[in-house]
């Protein structure tokens, strides 16, 4: 799966409307998003498992990934395409045991490639590190410099994922210092045309 590491990274707003959470994602899909992400703090158990068996069914009609932010078992519960964990999320290796060698099994490195490396060791698909600009969503994220991701680019045999703030006029900078996929939420889904500002994003990779 670690091929599959590219291109437009979708990750989804804290939204309770599940309505709406399918159409803005269906239309990110149409729009050539390669990943999505389950990502939302603010739901309850009952609510996360409603959206991401939801969220599975679509993706699988795309033939696009789904990766479940933080929730070990839920990823398992809904037979996700994979997992992606925080600092305070859980051990990396009991969740690729758990996973089995097959499920994506990505991690949040933050500002540091020695995160990276030891993440490496318990077989990760690949590392994400940010913020590179300001973000509505974590205004008070350090920022993250460029040279992080030639650093990670130089020292690991990984896909490297960037987040943090990007939008289409910022992302193209990324992208020349090595990140094989961004991982986008207000310039995707607060855009008045989702599928609009899928297409720009995923055609900085092509």
């Amino acid at each position: 799966m670690a091929a599959a590491i590219r291109g437009l990274y979708a990750v989804t707003p804290d939204w309770s409307d599940t309505a709406m959470l399918l159409e803005k994602v269906e239309a990110a899909l149409a729009g050539g998003a390669r990943l999505l992400q389950y990502r939302n703090k603010t739901a309850d158990g009952t609510l996360r498992l409603e959206q991401a068996r939801a969220l599975v069914a679509l993706c699988h009609r795309y033939r696009v990934p789904l990766i479940i932010n933080d929730h070990l078992e839920l990823a398992l519960a809904v037979d996700a395409h994979g997992l992606h964990l925080g600092d305070d999320d859980g051990s990396v290796a009991r969740a690729r045991e758990r996973l089995g060698p097959g499920k994506i099994l990505g991690v949040s490195c933050y500002r540091r490639v020695e995160n990276a490396l030891d993440a490496a060791r318990f077989g990760v698909t690949y590392v994400a590190f940010g913020g590179f600009y300001p973000s509505r969503v974590k205004p008070s994220a350090e920022r993250t410099p460029l040279s992080l991701l030639e650093e990670a680019k130089r020292r690991l045999a990984l896909p490297v994922v960037a987040i943090g703030g990007i939008t289409p006029d910022n992302a193209p900078a990324l992208i020349a210092a090595g990140a094989d996929s961004v991982a986008v939420i207000s310039a995707l889904f607060d855009a008045p045309d989702v599928t609009a500002a899928a297409k720009r994003l995923s055609s900085l990779f092509t």
